[in-house]
This record gives structure tokens, C-alpha cells and sequence, in this order.
């Protein structure tokens, strides 16, 4: 069947408009209540939310969905993703629910899921929801409607089971550290976790107000961080985004480092170590050729996927692989977590920071990157990658291109645009392919 509610990554929306409402959120606790109660024991759902405004609001209506099933609720209140997912498993909850759009704006929001063993669901469980939302629920009677709870140290079970992803040898003590937390829902974890470790932390984007999460802060707008690292003087900076899922590090200089190279260094360091399970790294095809020809100079190997986190999960619990993630950031460690994880990214960063020696400006730049470039395409309607121009332009492209780099070229699941992405050692040939695509295209959906 077709999806009315579930997206890639959940479902995710403008709050107060389409399927981004309260009314879609109880719907939700009452269908996906129905779903787990799967055995004879009391069963329970763990909620966490980010600072959004709107998370009050949907978090009330999914207690009312929960309990209005007889499922048990335990609020703890904002915290990153990967700590819902961790408390969902150590917790024996049957289901946990993050409320979170990551790094979109304070008006949108969104509601994820993850089944007791702390994955996101499966497209069957999320079908079967979707199935019983469009059906008429059937409620607890009186003395089995659920009841609500919140839990205080939730907070403290997240920093330490984080900072367990160390050897209890590593501290940081004497680096400086300048971590960017998006007025999100790491506000108060992540800094606590470095501090505890030893570092001089300087916390930015701890502040939030309801309306203010990734608002030119985090890891998608990290020229504020750029510009406090050099003011600072810090030996690096840290910035993750609304729901601490991702991760984008700044070296003392003040430079970028993006997923690729993050996912190079924990990759060769593990593989030193005897820890990267199958030689194998996980990315998506946006990963750049530059990390897939360095891996393989040190005997390893890049596994692509479709874009999405979703799709690169996946693939490393099909290949029983340990490390993957996207270049924008997404990090996910399967030692550590069932999903992405920017803290616990970030401290594996800091420990080879700390164990090298180096400067981070040396040390996290892992690879050369091959020249890259991405541009849209939006159209109206239609399906523009079908037109035989548009077919024949790409084969041309390809050809002329040859063995020297690759492109991927790929309608947008979220927006009506063509994303053209070419990558190739010689920039002003990547550069004249992508105008030539980007045209034909732009004439066919015109």
C-alpha cells in the first residue's frame, strides 16, 4: 500500500498543517499502541521529544493515544535520538518515540519510532500502523487505560552508556573544546559528557526557547561555530543538529570536516585496532570518491547505498558491518547504538584527537577530496529522467567522463527537483557536465 503518514525517516511535517497534527499524533500512540502490545506483561512506550514548541503539544496528544489503549508511558523529556533508542532497549519498553524533525526548522516537526530491540521500524510494522490509524481504535476499557510517568535521570543513563564508548583509559583532559548544540535536544547532555571526560568545554546553542533549534546554529549552519573556534583559540569544535543524530566538526582553524572524512578516521582507527568488523565501511552514493579510493589504498572497502540513514542501517545489519554514516554527518556506530549517534561520534574523534597528538586540522584531514559538485533542478510535474534527451545527455556525460569520476543523478523523494551530482578529478570538466545536465533537464521540465 501507499504511504499517507510514514516517510523515510518517520514521519515528518509543518506542525499544524497536512499529517503533522495533534489529532495525527494520537492516532499514532492509539495504532502503534495497538500494535506492540504483543505478550501478557504490562506493556510500556518511552517519548522523548527535542525543544520544539509544538513538542508539548504533540507529546500530550501521543500520551493520550498510548493511554487510551492501556499502554504505559514514560516521558523523559528532551534528549537526543540515539538515547531514546538506548532507553527503549535497556528499559524492556515494547516501543519508543522520538519527537523531533532533526535538523528542519522550529515550525516543522515529526515523530519517529523504534521497536523494543531500539531499531527504527521495519516498512511492514510501519504499514500495519498506518493500516490501524485508518481503522476504528479500540480502547481500554476503564481500569486497563495506561497510565503516564516521568522519569528524571534519564539524562545521566544517556551520559554514561555515551562515554562507555570509550576505553576508561582516554580523558580529555587539557583539550579545548567549543560544542555547538542547535538550541536542541543535546543542550544538556552533550556538554556534560565532554566535561566529565576532562574537557575544557565552551557550550554554544544551549539556550533554547521553543523557536529557536537550528536557528544559524548546529551542524547545518556552523559559521558561528567556525568563527568561536578562532576566537577561542579551542583545539576543535563539535556541532550537532536538533536531535544530536548528526555531527559536523570544525578544526582549530576554523575548517569544515565533514561525514566523509569523520567516517574515514573512525574507520582507519578502528581497523588499526582490530575493531571495523569486515574491512567494510557503509555510505551512501553521495560519499565522495575521495573517501572510496582511500579506504581501498588501506585494504578497505566502501559499500554505497541509496541516500538516507534509513538505507544505510540496512545495509550494515545485512552485512554485519560496523561503521556508516553520510556525508552530512549522520554517524552510526553499531558497537555503540542502533542509530546515529553525533555525541557518541564525537567522542571517538576526540579520543584519536587525543591519543594522536596531532592538531585536528592534521589529523581530520584523512583523504583529498575529488571535486564535487551538486545542483538542482525543481520541475512541476512529469518525470523529466524518462525523456530520451534527457537519457541521452546522461550517457554522453558518462562517456565523457569515462573512468575518471561518476555521477548520480536522482528525482528528490521530499521536493520536486532533480538532484545532479558529478564528482571527478578534473573540476572544470565536473563543473561543464552538471550545466550541461542541469539545461537539458531544465528544458524537458519546462
Amino acid at each position: 500500500m501507499s504511504r499517507a503518514f510514514f516517510g523515510t525517516d518517520g514521519i515528518r511535517g509543518r506542525t499544524n498543517a497536512g499529517v503533522m497534527t495533534a489529532d495525527t499524533a494520537m492516532r499514532i500512540g492509539m495504532a502503534a499502541g495497538k500494535h506492540f502490545q504483543r505478550g501478557d506483561h504490562r506493556h510500556r512506550v518511552i517519548i522523548g521529544k527535542d525543544t520544539r514548541l509544538s513538542g508539548y503539544m504533540m507529546e500530550s496528544a501521543l500520551v493520550a493515544g498510548f493511554t487510551s489503549v492501556g499502554m504505559d508511558v514514560i516521558q523523559v523529556g528532551p534528549l537526543p535520538t540515539p538515547a531514546i533508542a538506548l532507553l527503549t532497549r535497556e528499559m524492556r519498553a515494547d516501543l519508543g518515540v522520538m519527537i523531533s524533525a532533526s535538523h528542519n526548522p522550529y515550525e516543522d516537526n515529526g515523530i519517529k519510532l523504534f521497536g523494543p530491540d531500539g531499531f527504527k521500524l521495519s516498512d511492514d510494522d510501519e504499514a500495519r500502523i498506518e493500516a490501524l490509524m485508518l481503522e476504528t481504535p479500540k480502547l481500554a476499557d476503564a481500569p486497563d487505560i495506561g497510565r503516564a510517568r516521568r522519569i528524571e535521570d534519564a539524562r545521566g543513563r544517556y551520559i554514561h552508556a555515551v562515554k562507555k564508548s570509550l576505553p576508561d583509559t582516554v580523558r580529555l583532559d587539557g583539550l579545548k573544546i567549543v560544542v555547538d548544540c542547535a538550541h536542541g535536544a543535546a543542550y544538556q547532555v552533550a556538554p556534560s559528557a565532554f566535561w566529565e571526560l576532562g574537557a575544557d568545554v565552551i557550550a554554544m546553542g544551549v539556550s533554547p526557547n521553543g523557536t529557536n533549534i537550528n536557528d544559524q546554529v548546529g551542524s547545518t549552519h556552523i559559521g558561528a561555530l567556525q568563527e568561536r573556534v578562532v576566537a577561542e583559540k579551542a583545539d576543535i569544535g563539535i556541532a550537532l543538529d536538533g536531535d544530536a543524530d548528526r555531527l559536523i566538526v570544525v578544526d582549530e582553524k576554523g575548517e569544515q570536516v565533514d561525514g566523509d572524512q569523520i567516517m574515514a578516521l573512525i574507520a582507519t582507527g578502528w581497523a588499526r585496532d582490530g575493531r571495523l568488523k569486515n574491512s567494510t565501511v557503509v555510505a551512501t552514493v553521495m560519499s565522495n570518491l575521495g573517501l572510496e579510493r582511500y579506504l581501498a589504498e588501506q585494504g578497505l572497502r566502501l559499500k554505497r547505498t541509496k541516500v538516507g540513514d534509513r538505507y544505510v542501517l540496512e545495509e550494515m545489519r545485512r552485512g554485519d558491518f560496523n561503521i556508516g554514516g553520510e556525508q552530512s554527518g549522520h554517524m552510526i556506530l553499531l558497537d555503540h547504538g542502533t542509530t546515529g549517534d553525533g555525541t557518541a561520534a564525537a567522542l571517538q574523534v576526540l579520543a584519536e584527537l587525543v591519543q594522536s597528538g596531532k592538531p585536528a586540522s592534521e589529523l581530520l584531514h584523512v583523504f583529498d577530496r575529488v571535486p564535487q559538485l551538486l545542483k538542482n533542478v525543481r520541475f512541476s510535474g512529469g518525470k523529466p529522467l524518462e525523456d530520451a534527451r534527457v537519457k541521452s545527455a546522461i550517457v554522453q556525460a558518462e562517456a565523457e567522463m569515462g573512468d575518471n569520476g561518476r555521477f548520480v543523478i536522482r528525482a528528490s523523494g521530499t521536493e520536486p527537483v532533480i538532484r545532479v551530482m558529478a564528482e571527478g578529478d578534473d573540476a572544470a570538466q565536473v563543473e561543464s557536465l552538471v550545466n550541461r545536465l542541469c539545461d537539458v533537464i531544465a528544458e524537458v521540465a519546462a
